[in-house]
């Protein structure tokens, strides 16, 4: 009886790993996705995305997952930039299906993980 408790609860804690790395991933696409309507609307009214600076996510995402610019120094390009929201500490280890989530100015959205299909991730 101890034998398929043990056996049960191993595999109840993964699962329950798997809901926890999906939730904070949730968690952190929406972060992405509302600092992409700030780029939008700083550049419904300065029609440029230089000097946008979209922050950083709540506090309940930020240590999961931290919020940058793609490219480096370049923050954004008057009419381009491209977000992106990097896995850190132990959401880093444990969501390789999508690690590093990416929006850009056109909506196009991208994972730098092993999913085949953005739309895993997404």
């Amino acid at each position: 009886v101890i034998a398929i408790v043990a056996i049960l609860a191993t595999i109840a804690y993964s699962s329950y790993q798997d809901q926890i790395v999906k939730s904070r991933r949730a968690a952190g696409v929406a972060c992405l996705l509302e600092r992409a309507q700030f780029m939008e609307r700083h550049f419904s009214t300065a029609l440029t995305y230089v000097g946008a600076n979209p922050g950083q996510c709540d506090s309940e995402v930020s240590p999961h997952y931290q919020l940058s610019f793609q490219t480096a120094p370049a923050a954004a390009t008057p009419r381009a930039y491209v977000l992106q929201i990097a896995p850190q500490g132990a959401q880093a280890t444990r969501d390789t299906l999508c690690g590093t989530l990416t929006i850009n100015q056109a909506g196009t959205r991208g994972e730098g993980g092993t999913a085949t299909d953005a739309a895993q991730c997404w």
